[in-house]
């Protein structure tokens, strides 16, 4: 088979690619990345000489390049993570969202539509989407796969469209696809503006830890090897025009986190504990904020077999022993100097 892998450079989809990669040496894999801010070649250094692994440059928003890399390379099957996906920012420039999230996935299905059209039996388009389109939820209850979209961030309101457009491809031209809706996602190789990394960034240099509001937002956590665990899982075996909610079984309040993301650093940093909480400060909440996000895993559960495999401690644990012991990658990343590792490999 033949993968276009987007967004594969990006927290996520460097996980999923790696997996891809190393688990099925008969595949091609093709990883698609603009490269933004988020993107970084380094997250894949283990896997870029690989036999199988294809690195393709290019932004999913330009129509002719996603056009000329179908024809180039006869993909059977998209796994489409490329996204602008943090809510802060999309405040402050919905279009860039629109753009990426909406115009993007609509110039792959296109594409997709055009070069499947005479032959789709083991073609699939599987569009990787998140919780937040679900919208919020109160103290108790679970997002299922058919509850009812409510976005309220331009972020959540992009992916929920884009959502859409995969559906009515379906409906309207036949085209073989799956959607699954995650919760969010945390470990290694995390982009530092997002809680957990940015936490723990600011915990190593002893920066204020800013919390939204009264802390007591309620999030779902899932492991990001176990969330590529899951895409594997769906891609193989999930029934076309089926949607899978993947979550961690992890509700937690963002202060009880960060309390506990302090203890643990305190402890593997060996300062005095209490040291690192004494960074927490409270900060006006950003617009529109939900409440809570909760997933019912059930169906993924019983369809496929798949389950979450460590605890959000465990979890939480290794990612930060990751990220103490790859200091220059988070050096690297928040300078921007990984983009002269970029040039100096593809000389551009």
């Amino acid at each position: 088979m033949k993968i276009l892998i987007t967004g594969g450079a990006g927290f996520i989809g460097s996980h999923v690619v790696r997996r891809f990669v190393k688990n099925y040496p008969n595949y091609s894999i093709f990883n698609l990345d603009k490269l933004t801010y988020a993107g970084n070649l380094e997250n894949l250094k283990d896997i870029e000489h690989s036999s199988n692994y294809k690195f393709l440059k290019g932004d999913i928003v330009d129509e002719a390049f996603v056009f000329e890399i179908f024809k180039d390379f006869s993909f059977d099957g998209v796994i489409h993570l490329a996204a602008e996906s943090h809510v802060d920012r999309s405040i402050k420039d919905p279009l860039a969202f629109v753009r990426t999230n909406v115009i993007g996935t609509v110039n792959l299905l296109n594409a997709a539509r055009e070069f499947w059209e005479k032959d789709k039996v083991d073609k699939r388009f599987y569009h990787v989407s998140t919780d937040e389109v679900y919208g919020s939820l109160g103290i108790e209850g679970l997002f299922t796969e058919t509850t009812s979209y409510n976005p309220n961030s331009p972020y959540s309101a992009s992916k929920a469209s884009s959502d859409h457009f995969v559906r009515a491809y379906g409906e309207t031209y036949d085209l073989p696809y799956v959607i699954s809706n995650c919760s969010n996602n945390y470990g290694p190789y995390h982009f530092p503006e997002k809680l957990i990394p940015l936490f723990i960034n600011n915990i190593i240099h002893n920066k204020p830890l800013p919390v939204y509001g009264d802390g007591k937002y309620t999030r779902d956590w899932l492991f990001v090897e176990d969330h590529a665990r899951a895409i594997d899982l769906i891609f193989h075996k999930g029934k076309n025009t089926e949607t899978y909610n993947i979550g961690g079984y992890n509700e937690w309040q963002n202060i009880d986190l960060v309390r506990l993301l302090c203890n643990l650093m305190d402890s593997k940093l060996k300062r005095p504990t209490g040291s690192s909480e004494k960074l927490i400060t409270y900060v006006t909440d950003r617009p529109g904020h939900d409440l809570r996000y909760a997933i019912d895993a059930n169906k993924i559960t019983e369809e496929l077999g798949w389950t979450p495999s460590v605890t959000f401690e465990e979890g939480l644990s290794q990612t930060i022993d990751w990220f103490l012991k790859n200091k220059p990658w988070l050096d690297n990343i928040t300078s921007g100097e990984y983009m002269d590792y970029y040039n100096r490999q593809y000389q551009q």
